[in-house]
């Protein structure tokens, strides 16, 4: 197929590329920045400057391209910081998820592009209730902190616009196979195991994230898929074993109470998440991972 990757020069875009072009893709992909042309070359890729704000400059990019399907995994995490308040520090991505989101299924539509996929997002999102592990069908949080109301919006937007258009959403587990905010924080000890350590996790390393991804071009929408490893982890599991593969010191253990005094209601969606199943995604597309656990995902990433 002839893709158009927007957003090629993030965490999962590039590695996208080189899969996609290993299974006789043709990649278009797209970056804000003209500096990335050379990277984006080297990895595969067409290099085009696009930013996906822009409706004109999206049809015109999508009309050039003439793409069979658009894959779209724009955000703007790069340099992204914990922060109590969510809706702050993600506004940039949040705008990418909701007006991007738009701005690009129109041109798809207009062009006749069959083909849609985006990247949404697993954990945190499911409601906090029941068993400890939920798949696509389950029911989502329906009154998110205050401070993250406009990021669990702007994900749902996703899902909601995506399968709408007869598009696949792919729900992806929290990314590891780079240093980001989470893994620096983790190495200065600046992210503590708070209460009982309870609350769920699913992740998935960037490599399965984008096989899972190439293997949906042949799936037919609408779909929403949970992208994520097999085994679903307590913060008391994940957190001093991430520790562990960084050689970093154990994190520190603070009761629910001082978390709840630096982070409000934000800390139930730690404390209380429910993790994702990725049932769905490995019968329907044939997907076999490579980091089948973080816990041996973890050290491949980062030990040393």
């Amino acid at each position: 197929m002839r893709v158009l990757l927007v957003g090629a020069s993030g965490a999962i875009g590039s590695r996208l590329i080189p899969q996609l072009a290993e299974r006789g893709h043709q990649v278009t992909g797209t970056s804000r920045s003209a500096a990335k042309a050379g990277q984006l070359r080297s990895l595969g890729a067409e290099p085009a400057v696009l930013d996906v704000l822009d409706a004109g400059a999206v049809r015109a990019v999508v009309a050039k391209a003439r793409p069979d399907a658009i894959v779209y995994q724009a955000t703007a995490l790069a340099g992204q910081a914990f922060s109590r308040n969510m809706d702050r520090g993600f506004a940039p991505t949040n705008e990418l998820r909701t007006k991007g989101t738009d701005i690009l299924l129109a041109a798809a539509a207009e062009a006749g592009v069959p083909r849609f996929i985006a990247q949404s997002f697993a954990p945190f999102r499911y409601a906090h209730a029941g068993g400890p592990v939920k798949d696509e069908g389950d029911p989502l949080v329906s009154d998110p902190p205050p401070s993250a109301r406009l990021m669990f919006g702007a994900m749902a937007h996703i899902d909601q616009a995506v399968t709408a258009a007869g598009g696949i959403a792919l729900r992806y587990g929290g990314f590891y196979g780079d240093v980001d905010a989470m893994v620096t924080a983790v190495r200065k000890r600046q992210f503590p195991l708070i209460g009982d350590g309870g609350g769920m996790m699913s992740f998935i390393h960037l490599e399965d994230a984008a096989a899972a991804t190439v293997l949906a071009l042949d799936a037919e929408g609408p779909a929403i898929y949970n992208i994520t490893d097999d085994e679903p982890a307590a913060m008391r599991d994940w957190l001093p074993a991430l520790a562990a593969a960084l050689g970093a010191k154990p994190p520190y253990h603070v009761p629910g109470w001082v978390g709840r005094l630096f982070m409000g209601k934000t800390l139930t969606m730690m404390t209380e998440a429910r993790a994702a199943s990725n049932a769905k995604a490995t019968k329907e597309l044939g997907w076999t991972l490579r980091y089948p656990s973080w816990r041996t995902g973890f050290p491949a990433a980062y030990g040393r």
